[in-house]
């Protein structure tokens, strides 16, 4: 899940803690897809559900920021 899927889902309404849920699934769901080779079984590490609601506030906090500093140029 690209940074700009995670603005584009906060601004059409989600929580962020919806947004981690979301994350969280698609995160470890790419990474179970990578384990299942064989030669990749220990490949990646799952996040927890806390992990990725500090991923979801930065992206949004990083986010704001860049928009804060385009309004005050």
């Amino acid at each position: 899940m690209l940074d700009r899927e995670i603005i584009q889902l906060w601004k059409s309404g989600l929580s962020k803690n919806q947004l981690a849920k979301v994350y969280k699934t698609r995160y470890n769901h790419g990474i179970r897809i990578i384990r299942s080779e064989m030669k990749n079984r220990h490949a990646g590490r799952y996040i927890s559900s806390y992990d990725a609601l500090a991923y979801v506030e930065k992206t949004i906090l990083r986010h704001l920021q860049i928009e804060q500093r385009k309004i005050t140029k």
